[in-house]
């Protein structure tokens, strides 16, 4: 509903002037515009209900830009129900994979003019409904959420709770995961990836393969486990048992499942990690113990991080767009919401490097 013309009770005061020695108020700014502190408030602050007139939202802002007003922007975020905000929600900023995820989000933030608060459950799910509901009242106008899911009914319940009451509230939402949680979602090819790598590395030469597998309950953990072990299985050799050691989805995860591999577990001639930063503990790992790598056992990785290029031997993986995912994540919670939650699929695809000439290639 418009406003109507300003009473004349509410007639322009001095030009140019807020009260001597002290800050312009909005008041200032309504009595200069000849309105009532209402429409100057919809005018300058917005309104989720309530619209101003054009000519009187050109007075108000006129009257504004006179007296060098600044709005304020949580009284804004309460007259439009929302912030400039976007929230998004990491299990570990520390790690390269989330940090290349949040660049892209920030990227795609700050084309829209929004900024991003970020918050971290240092790998705790039991947070994360927690973090959600923190933005929710601090009305962000949307929230990405980034990490693989676990196992556990309990926590997606909670979690699926959350995102719900977020929403309810005017607040959008799309995720970097499992499509479990019932909204829009970017979902990484993890099974596929994980297949094509173990062929890609069987057509090298290697045949004795161990699997740093991360936790048994971490959803991707278990897909990439899964696809490698479908791949090698098909091709005629499976992992020996012993050798597919689960761990911490952690740089030192992955150094303890590396150490516990080449100290206890049977020949292998390559390790294949199921993320990157597990993969960067296995080459720490094989440095402790002066195995060389690649020339005594190969080693590669998933996700294909940022950080890789300072590495050497430099590390074969699975490439995934990371900051494009950031991006088309934040472009699905921010764009029309539809009747179902839109699932957008993202393939992976091999990069061979150096950590895995094949077996005898390095003399």
């Amino acid at each position: 509903m418009p406003d109507d013309e300003p009473t004349a009770a509410a007639r322009p005061g001095p030009t140019g002037r807020g009260r001597r020695g002290a800050a312009v108020t909005l008041s200032d700014v309504a009595r200069e515009a000849g309105v009532s502190l209402a429409t100057a408030s919809r005018a300058i602050n917005g309104s989720a209900t309530r619209t101003v007139r054009p000519d009187l939202q050109e007075r108000v802002l006129e009257a504004a830009a006179r007296l060098r007003y600044s709005p304020d922007a949580n009284a804004q975020a309460m007259a439009r129900g929302r912030t400039s905000s976007v929230g998004l929600v990491v299990h570990d900023i520390a790690d390269p994979y989330f940090a290349a995820i949040a660049a892209g989000v920030t990227r795609a933030a700050d084309r829209m003019g929004l900024t991003v608060t970020l918050t971290s459950t240092q790998h705790d799910p039991a947070r994360e409904p927690a973090h959600v509901e923190l933005l929710r009242r601090q009305r962000a106008r949307a929230v990405v959420v980034c990490g693989g899911r676990r196992d556990d009914e309990a926590a997606n319940a909670a979690m699926r709770s959350a995102l719900a009451e977020f929403r309810r509230a005017g607040g959008s939402v799309a995720l970097v995961s499992q499509p479990l949680l019932g909204v829009s979602t970017v979902v990484i090819d993890n099974t596929g990836g994980a297949h094509a790598l173990a062929r890609a590395l069987h057509g090298r030469g290697y045949r004795r393969f161990g699997v740093l597998a991360g936790p048994a309950d971490h959803l991707t953990a278990r897909d990439r486990v899964r696809g490698l072990l479908t791949a090698l299985t098909g091709l005629g050799c499976p992992p020996h048992p012993d050798a597919v050691v689960a761990s911490a989805f952690t740089r030192d995860g992955g150094q303890d499942a590396m150490g516990r591999l080449l100290d206890r577990g049977p020949a292998v001639d390559v390790v294949v990690a199921v993320n990157d930063v597990m993969a960067l503990g296995a080459l720490a790992a094989a440095r402790e113990r002066r195995v060389r790598v690649p020339r005594q056992v190969g080693v590669a990785g998933f996700d294909d991080i940022p950080t890789l290029r300072d590495v050497t031997p430099s590390l074969s993986t699975v490439h995934v767009p990371l900051v494009d995912i950031g991006e088309a994540a934040t472009q699905l919670a921010l764009g029309p919401a539809g009747p179902e939650p839109r699932l957008l699929h993202v393939a992976g695809s091999v990069v061979l490097r150096d950590s895995t000439p094949g077996p005898g290639a390095v003399s």
